[in-house]
């Protein structure tokens, strides 16, 4: 049995990691903390694994009984809650992005090495099944030399929570390349096998809703979380980059916002035997430049939350690194960091 605390319960806990660990045998979830009580007992109503809840994460950490700790927490506090929990003896699994720059992200990667602790990081797309896939043919040579690839996260009106924590540089890091560009990012570089980054030009735009009391929209996912009276916006909703590697050149375009009525989330990887285009969280279209024939492999797509929750369970047993360990994702933030400092310069910049 391994005894767990998970630290944050909002949005997250909610939708992925209650859920699977729910489901995942010989897991006990001791405490369930969050700084508002009313969030940590709704989740021990609807959890029965939590036994107990909690305002102050640090009562989790001086708990001998505890292992591990999910740290849920918004972008923010994922170094200092994550840099405790280390010191304190306990694994951690903590939510995406590591942190909100480059800097601090390595120095949690050092730490859990210093410590001798599994430290996770929830780039969950790496156990989609899709994902997995594409990176096993990637290997066995089926793109042939993937040359090029072309990302596109793009939503009509979407910012999330206006004038909150999500739209405040100083909590989150950045806007939609920290939130959404972090998962497209890492699977491009976790299919290509490890790609290094060479140099970045990237292009970062805060355009509709400068004003906020202004902007319109049809719907604003964590509208809980807004503060339009009197919060802040300061994040990229548009952003656009040119990415080579020494593997690939990666372009992308990504937008919370846009005045395109249209939800655009894909990815193409471009080979020259063969190429693929993957849905976001769907199945991928694969085309044989040899038959000509597009195709959708027949597959199914497991949860990949269980799978990465268990896989970190797991690890926390045996010791053994598995693909989402902090050491395999720091290219991932270093690029956007990287990506945000070409932005912030109006330049390209070496990596």
């Amino acid at each position: 049995m391994t005894t767990i605390a998970v630290i944050g319960c909002g949005r997250i806990s909610d939708i992925a990691h209650f859920p699977a660990l729910m489901q995942i045998d010989g897991v006990r979830i001791k405490y369930a903390c969050d700084l508002i009580l009313e969030k940590a007992q709704a989740a021990k109503e609807k959890y029965p694994k939590i036994e107990n809840v909690i305002t102050d994460y640090k009562e989790a950490l001086a708990d001998e009984e505890v292992e591990a700790v999910f740290v849920l927490t918004p972008n923010y506090a994922h170094y200092e809650v994550t840099m405790d929990a280390l010191k304190a003896g306990k694994h951690v699994l903590c939510e995406k992005p590591i942190t909100v720059n480059y800097a601090l992200s390595v120095e949690m990667a050092e730490e859990a090495k210093k410590q001798g602790k599994v430290l996770d990081i929830g780039v969950c797309n790496r156990y989609q099944r899709s994902v997995e896939m594409m990176r096993e043919w990637a290997e066995e040579g089926k793109f042939g030399d993937i040359y090029h690839v072309y990302a596109s996260f793009r939503s009509c009106r979407s910012i999330p929570g206006l004038g909150g924590p999500f739209t405040t540089k100083a909590q989150s890091g950045g806007g939609v390349l920290i939130d959404w560009g972090v998962h497209f990012l890492d699977i491009i570089l976790y299919v290509l096998g490890g790609a290094k980054l060479k140099t970045v030009s990237c292009d970062a735009y805060t355009a509709l809703a400068k004003d906020m009391k202004a902007y319109k929209h049809r719907g604003m996912w964590a509208e809980d979380t807004a503060d339009i009276e009197n919060g802040t916006n300061d994040v990229d909703d548009f952003i656009s980059g040119h990415i080579r590697t020494d593997k690939a050149s990666v372009s992308f375009n990504g937008a919370w916002a846009q005045n395109i009525d249209k939800n655009e989330m894909f990815i193409d990887f471009m080979g020259d035997k063969g190429g693929a285009r993957f849905t976001y969280w769907d199945k991928f279209e694969f085309f044989d430049g040899e038959t000509l024939e597009a195709f959708t492999p027949d597959y199914d797509i497991p949860d990949m939350w269980l799978l990465q929750d268990t896989a970190f369970l797991e690890a926390v047993k045996t010791g053994a690194k598995n693909r989402n360990n902090i050491e395999y994702v720091l290219e991932t933030m270093k690029l956007l960091d990287t990506l945000y400092a070409s932005a912030d310069a109006k330049e390209e910049v070496k990596a």
